[in-house]
């Protein structure tokens, strides 16, 4: 594979690492901002949010850009946005801190995307794609216990500075590693939004809501499941979401390489296997090793799904990927927040501690559902099925 994907991943790794990273540094915010602990989570919600816009309009607007040059843009924004959290006297300096390195999140990833796949072979693209998808899933991984540990050692400003360095190094690796690739001098704004009249990008686009719904529906709550009903000591358990972190590492991987000898189909399998695997966890969950197997197949499973997803708008977009992909990149933030909402809604109604779980299964029997009426809806019947 190109090294040019490795700068890619990096970027992938600090943009995530940026998203989760601030979730162990929230109560030091939150005491020196004086602000309640609701405010202090604003920054994580807003980021989401942030992420949802700039993926489709930033995505539209530099569409047109030669690539390399777009993504080393992006990662300017990127670090000016790290910095002005770094150096931010009030909250408001920080939540604007905050927005401007998530407008940068999704256009990254859509553009960077379209990049990976265009770097390699057709039948290697899923597994391109999710290479640089590597980098959020070791973020994943690392996230929450390293942000957390730089900001208990040296403030949690640290990580900010760091996060800054790290956006640094990826953009002289960008430069030096990924190829010049230029664009259709034709392409505009229009051009890019006109994908949204066709039907599979919008059957693509739920079906991304809907599998991460599945999977954040679950995992949103999952404290609760493993201390309330699995019986796991408070301590242990960082560690177990570690486990599902490593989890996703895998099922990246493997989920590429499966995009790529049969897209539709695999995502079926993936997505039959998740509501399974949720099922399964929802039922055994009091058995502490069951939880562990299931936990780890969470992870596996549901982030196994990403790279097919990608690359599945994108097919369907051949004259606008970029538009499609930033589309996608908005949807998977929107399932998150859809998974959420789902989940908490079950719990307040008094279905138990699993209830999330069994909402995750909905959820993702939902996107299995939308998949199969897009094949069917598919007429032409395209070789990557």
């Amino acid at each position: 594979m190109p090294m040019g994907l490795y700068a890619l991943a990096l970027g992938a790794f600090a943009i995530g690492l940026t998203e989760f990273g601030i979730v162990g540094l929230l109560p030091q915010v939150a005491n020196e901002f004086h602000v309640s602990e609701q405010v202090a989570g604003y920054l994580v919600s807003g980021y989401a949010l942030s992420v949802a816009v700039g993926a489709i309009v930033l995505t539209a607007i530099m569409t047109r850009y030669e690539r390399r040059i777009t993504l080393i843009m992006l990662m300017a924004l990127f670090i000016l946005g790290n910095l002005t959290s770094a150096i931010a006297e009030n909250y408001s300096i920080l939540m604007l801190g905050r927005i401007i390195a998530a407008l940068c999140h999704g256009a990254f990833f859509s553009i960077g995307a379209v990049v990976a796949a265009g770097m390699v072979h057709t039948n290697k693209q899923a597994a391109a794609i999710s290479i640089m998808f590597l980098g959020l899933t070791v973020s994943n991984v690392m996230g929450v216990p390293v942000g957390t540990f730089l900001g208990l050692k040296f403030g949690w400003r640290s990580t900010f500075w760091v996060l800054a360095i790290i956006g640094i190094i990826t953009m002289f690796g960008i430069r030096l590693l990924v190829p010049v690739i230029t664009v259709d001098n034709k392409s505009n704004l229009k051009n890019e939004f006109r994908v949204f009249k066709s039907p599979q990008v919008w059957i693509s686009i739920f079906i991304s809501i809907f599998t991460f719904g599945g999977v954040i529906g679950g995992f949103t709550y999952i404290a609760f499941i493993l201390t309330k009903v699995s019986q796991f000591q408070t301590s242990s358990v960082p560690w177990l979401l570690v486990l599902f972190g490593f989890g996703t590492f895998i099922g990246n991987i493997i989920g590429g390489k499966m995009a790529d000898k049969a897209l539709n189909k695999s995502i079926a399998i993936l997505l039959t296997f998740l509501a399974i695997v949720l099922a399964i966890f929802a039922l055994t969950a009091e058995n502490q090793t069951m939880t562990v197997i299931s936990l780890f197949l969470m992870g596996s499973v549901g982030l196994a799904i990403a790279p097919g997803l990608q690359l599945r708008i994108m097919r369907y977009a051949p004259d606008a990927p970029t538009a499609a992909s930033g589309a996608n990149i908005a949807a998977f933030n929107i399932g998150n927040a859809l998974g959420a909402w789902f989940g908490g809604i079950t719990l307040n109604a008094g279905f138990g501690f699993t209830s999330p779980l069994w909402a995750g299964v909905v959820l993702s029997l939902t996107g299995l559902i939308i998949l199969s009426i897009g094949v069917k809806l598919n007429t032409n019947k395209p070789s990557y099925y």
